[in-house]
């Protein structure tokens, strides 16, 4: 294992040192580059072997971390002094690599050389004589283990350095630290739009059925007072009540679906998106596979809302009278397509009912991703754990 560890450092030492033009180059663009490299060499310490933990989100682009790393504190506190650190150790290990593996190499096989006429000078020495290489190749063994000893040395200082920079401010934790208040608030916007429309589809809807019931009612009882002998008015009246409370009740019954749907409970989420795709005013052609039984409630929720938000999104705005949805369930994790040849276009913004559900798909441990160029129609695509990770 030892031996693993040690080539994998001198190994990422070659390749750093391979890298110094690119390094250099990246100074161009340091405040960028900065966080990329920095993650790089974290990466490169676990890698190695060194516990270390990663900033970047694993369901983040580098375009999507980057961006607001840059206004992070701890990106100048650690990514820049680390960014330093791997241009000039980069510099070192290209000298020693080159001149000492070049070096060893020359001395090892300066009796080929020799053979062909050949006298490898390494530095001040160059052999005049055969017995004078065949002395050559130990020293040349020599000189490729203290190469391979120098290039150790400088990963294992690289790692001391990284380590030196993070517990400076504890940027680990604080990154975590800072991407945690970005979901909470995240998190207390999406509850915030769910509250707000759970209150819109009750005043809107059940509440304004059942004050039409009241007034109904009353007219009837006005009605029945005045003419006793009034009953074709009289049935009117209560006919006109009843509707408006199966209205108000059907109301009810879909503003508690949209809460928490029965038969997620009762029958599961495959069950419960084909009773979805059957109420949605789409052609909604569903590939459902594998078996939902392992899904825990906060991840099968999650998935059943993101797939209600799709279809009504495509309803609204696709300008197309079908859908597609393709769920995967496993015993270890859940995917789910939901795909449309619309006008495309969509996005996730801030406060959107999409953005919430990508909050929600986070805080199971899964993600939602929205693929939609314009008129290319819109593939939404939602994966998550079966048991969350909490």
């Amino acid at each position: 294992m030892a031996q693993i560890r040690i080539a994998r450092r001198v190994l990422t030492e070659c390749i750093a040192a391979m890298a110094f033009p690119i390094l250099l180059l990246s100074i161009l663009v340091a405040p960028v580059s900065a966080p990329v490299v920095a993650e790089t060499d974290r990466s490169r310490a676990r890698w190695c072997g060194v516990e270390t933990m990663p900033l970047k989100p694993s369901d983040h682009s580098w375009a999507q971390w980057v961006a607001p790393r840059l206004r992070s504190r701890s990106m100048w506190r650690t990514d820049l002094p680390v960014f330093v650190t791997a241009v000039l150790l980069s510099a070192l290990s290209l000298l020693v690599a080159f001149f000492g593996f070049i070096g060893a190499a020359a001395l090892v096989f300066s009796p080929v050389f020799w053979l062909f006429g050949i006298a490898a000078q390494v530095g001040p020495f160059t052999p005049e004589s055969v017995g004078e290489t065949l002395l050559a190749m130990p020293a040349g063994i020599v000189l490729g283990a203290v190469t391979i000893t120098v290039l150790t040395g400088t990963s294992f200082l690289r790692d001391l350095l990284l380590r030196a920079f993070s517990r400076s401010r504890d940027p680990d934790l604080l990154a975590k630290l800072e991407e945690l208040r970005t979901s909470r608030a995240s998190l207390t916007a999406a509850f915030e739009f769910e509250r707000q429309r759970i209150e819109r589809d009750l005043h809107d809807g059940a509440q304004q059925e059942l004050v039409a019931v009241v007034m109904r009612l009353g007219m009837l009882e006005a009605t029945a007072t005045a003419a006793a002998a009034d009953q074709e008015r009289i049935v009117r009246l209560a006919r006109q009540a009843q509707a408006h409370a199966e209205r108000a009740l059907e109301r009810l019954r879909d503003t508690v679906r949209n809460i928490h749907p029965r038969e997620l409970s009762d029958l599961g989420l495959i069950a419960a998106v084909r009773e979805l795709a059957a109420r949605s005013p789409l052609r909604v052609e569903l590939n459902s596979t594998g078996d939902d039984t392992q899904l825990s409630s906060p991840t099968a929720t999650a998935v059943y809302f993101t797939v209600s938000e799709a279809l009504t999104n495509i309803s609204r705005h696709a300008g197309v009278g079908s859908a597609r949805i393709d769920l995967r369930c496993a015993t270890t994790d859940v995917h789910v397509r939901v795909h449309d040849d619309g006008v495309g276009g969509a996005r996730i913004y801030a406060g959107s009912g999409l953005a919430g559900l990508r909050e929600r798909m986070r805080s199971v441990g899964g993600n939602l991703e929205i693929i939609s160029p314009p008129g290319g129609g819109t593939l939404v695509v939602a994966s998550a754990p079966s048991q969350p990770p909490w």
